[in-house]
């Protein structure tokens, strides 16, 4: 049970489309393999990842430190130090953090780390799907792809 210090860890920056931010996987670095954890830190005026919700995975956020506004399917909700929240497996638990304060927001991101999973990113009409490792995870997959939603096929060919 290796016990890892953050202050070790090298952030991984993200910057593609309107989200940019850093973070270090806490969780891969200490060996879990069924709880994900990563440190987040969004620059004044950033966002997080796209607008989403897992179909087999909870996700729970905790800001240790500024001011935010979180995304929710309920509309936007503020965020400040010491605020915890849980999102569940389905559309309900759609979100996205946003960070519209003057200072950078940091906070934990947890996450079950069950497989199959399905991300769905309603504004962006597609679909991610994972299996023989979780999102976040470190393992190969079977399985991964992301797709739009409009792409509905039938189960049976005509010519078939």
């Amino acid at each position: 049970m290796p016990t890892i210090n953050e202050s070790d860890l090298e952030w991984t920056e993200y910057d593609r489309g309107d989200a940019r931010f850093r973070r270090k996987q806490l969780s891969e670095a200490a060996d879990a393999t069924d709880l994900g954890c990563s440190l987040y830190e969004l620059p004044a005026g950033e966002r997080s990842w796209p607008y989403h919700y897992h179909t087999g995975n909870e996700e729970a956020l905790f800001v240790l430190d500024g001011e935010g506004t979180l995304r929710c399917e309920d509309g936007p909700v503020p965020l400040e130090t010491g605020d915890f929240t849980a999102f569940p497996a389905s559309g309900a638990g759609g979100h996205r953090i946003v960070n519209d304060g003057d200072e950078p927001l940091r906070y934990l991101l947890f996450s079950t780390m069950n497989e199959p999973d399905v991300t769905v990113y309603p504004e962006m009409g597609k679909i991610g799907v994972y299996a023989g490792s979780p999102p976040g995870g470190r393992d190969e997959r079977s399985v991964h792809g992301y797709y739009r939603l409009e792409d509905e096929v039938e189960y049976w060919d005509e010519d078939a």
